[in-house]
């Protein structure tokens, strides 16, 4: 039987950990880790580097942020952990070289509009493919509204993702100074 877990929280919130330590409670060793970040630069090496090394050994990973409802269905694997659906946001908006200050607002549509297709394919895979599916998001809304364009039109879209996830879960928490909080 499938079933949807959004894990949540601020950086360095413990939202990883109370995920992998999810995914081992469902599934193990049989689990998929679905890795979106892009290694841009010294601190994401150091930061992708850390959540390897916690990793258990047997899980698999896939590394990518499109096109991921198909692999979610069709793994071996009964369990998948995708962290970070803020990182595939990011991911997304930055594919092609954009000038945020100026893009219009059926642009802003578009990339929102292509972000919450990849997010509700992932989780259709996920129940099409009878797997628990773990999603790791950043909760960016009990922040300030950013003063600059691109931060207000992430933080829209990674609010809005949130609140389809987690109306699409079977469980949702939440993880604050490393105290998970069960919200659905």
């Amino acid at each position: 039987m499938s079933k949807v877990i959004m894990v949540t929280g601020g950086s360095r919130s413990g939202k990883s950990v109370l995920a992998e330590q999810k995914a081992r409670e469902y599934g193990s060793r049989s689990v998929l880790y679905l890795a979106t970040a892009i290694p841009v630069d010294e601190d994401m090496k150091e930061r992708i580097r850390i959540h390897q090394e916690r990793r258990d050994a047997e899980w698999g990973t896939y590394e990518g942020y499109r096109d991921l409802g198909e692999v979610v269905k069709t793994t071996e694997k009964t369990t998948v952990l995708l962290d970070c659906v803020t990182v595939l946001i990011t991911n997304i908006l930055f594919e092609e070289e954009r000038n945020f200050d100026e893009i219009d607002v059926r642009e802003v549509e578009d990339l929102e509009a292509q972000i919450m297709m990849e997010l509700g394919d992932v989780i259709k895979g996920a129940r099409d493919g009878d797997k628990t599916l773990i999603l790791v998001t950043n909760e960016v809304g009990m922040s300030i509204v950013p003063s600059y364009r691109l931060g207000r039109i992430f933080s829209d879209i990674a609010g809005k993702a949130n609140q389809l996830i987690a109306s699409l879960s079977d469980e949702v928490y939440m993880s604050i100074s490393g105290l998970p909080l069960r919200l659905k």
